[in-house]
């Protein structure tokens, strides 16, 4: 799993600190090579008074920008679970370490989020200070689909979105455009496609640390946009409030309207198990610091890998099924245990929030 050293690309210009992701033909996903390039620079960027800022965009077949970060190497984690490899908790206490850098960072950090922003994307762009889509993003945290729950500070930042916005996204995996992520709280201003290149390097000739200059450079770049998901906030803060998964699909089911039964539908799409664990996870969190949240995601990942508490082995995961289902075989036809939402139990979600480390030796005792 070695990362040549140009799929991270680092430039100092004017006070800022460039990055720039370059896997593009894995839509920039996050191996652990280049976790720890980007924690190393962030660690060196954070004590040297040249650099008052940071700027993280994507890059796609074709140049920069198009594509920010797709999420984490999924066939890497398909791979570890067939062989019971645990190469992926190295993977998983880095990637958190690296979110909660991001989230505390002392100096001001822009995370340019064209294109798509998924998964360990959200991750490297939630805790950015200035956050700035355009009308061809695509934001989401899909994880129920292939059996696992929004990590990644996922829990974090999804229930600090309005009203149970959250539990929506996190259960049902939604793609979010600029207009709705802005209105939920994900992203922070729009800017046109065509300006992208021109907002970068204009950073490198302001004093990104002065208020007022930055207030400028975004007059000068940002640009209207619509959110489409307000016409449903009332339907989804009234369906996602209800206490259990298998409650919001039997009433969403019985709703004529063709949201609720898009709705439903994609609920009946995810891992049953999962679509649980995610609504308990965004519950718990609400009431956590963000170090508190990712100790959670640290046990909770532990379990989706090594789901003792349930008698399986890694191969027999519902993280190893729908990656099979939806990257290895391409089916879309996972077959998830238990296979009806209805058949959840608490027996089977509880365990997933016990820690199997003592406090004085978590993988992240440290954060926070």
């Amino acid at each position: 799993m070695k990362a040549a050293a140009h799929e991270v690309l680092t430039d100092v210009r004017g006070q800022v600190g460039f990055i720039t992701l370059h896997r593009p033909g894995a839509l920039n996903a996050l191996t652990l090579p280049m976790i720890r390039s980007l924690t190393q620079c962030l660690l060196a960027w954070r004590e040297d008074d040249r650099v008052q800022a940071v700027a993280i965009r994507g890059s796609n077949k074709a140049g920069p920008f198009g594509t920010f970060c797709a999420g984490g190497d999924i066939r890497f984690f398909h791979q570890a679970l067939l062989a019971g490899s645990p190469v992926p908790e190295d993977f998983f206490t880095e990637e958190y370490t690296l979110n909660h850098l991001i989230h505390s960072f002392p100096k001001p950090c822009i995370a340019f989020m064209d294109g798509i922003v998924m998964g360990g994307g959200m991750g490297i762009s939630q805790g950015a200070s200035l956050r700035l889509v355009t009308p061809r993003s695509k934001l989401a945290m899909p994880e129920t689909l292939i059996g696992l729950f929004p990590d990644v500070a996922g829990g974090y930042f999804l229930s600090r979105c309005p009203g149970h916005a959250g539990e929506w996204l996190a259960l049902t995996g939604t793609t979010l455009g600029a207009g709705d992520a802005i209105a939920l709280g994900l992203a922070d201003h729009c800017l046109a496609v065509d300006q992208m290149p021109l907002a970068w390097d204009a950073l490198s000739l302001i004093n990104p640390a002065d208020p007022a200059q930055m207030a400028h450079w975004i007059a000068m770049f940002k640009i209207a946009t619509s959110a489409d998901c307000i016409r449903a906030r009332g339907q989804i803060d009234h369906y996602f409030a209800m206490q259990s998964v298998s409650q919001i699909v039997r009433a969403l089911e019985v709703d004529a309207s063709a949201w609720a039964q898009q709705t439903a539908a994609l609920l009946r799409q995810r891992s049953p198990l999962m679509l649980q664990v995610a609504l308990e996870q965004i519950r718990r969190a609400r009431d956590m610091s963000l170090a508190q949240e990712l100790r959670m995601e640290r046990d909770l990942m532990r379990h989706c890998f090594f789901p003792h508490h349930l008698g399986r082995s890694g191969a027999q995961t519902e993280c190893a099924e729908g990656i099979r289902a939806l990257v290895i075989d391409k089916d879309n036809a996972p077959n998830w245990q238990p296979a009806r939402i209805e058949d959840i139990t608490a027996k089977m979600v509880q365990p997933f929030f016990v820690s199997p480390w003592a406090g004085h030796c978590h993988p992240l005792r440290l954060l926070g």
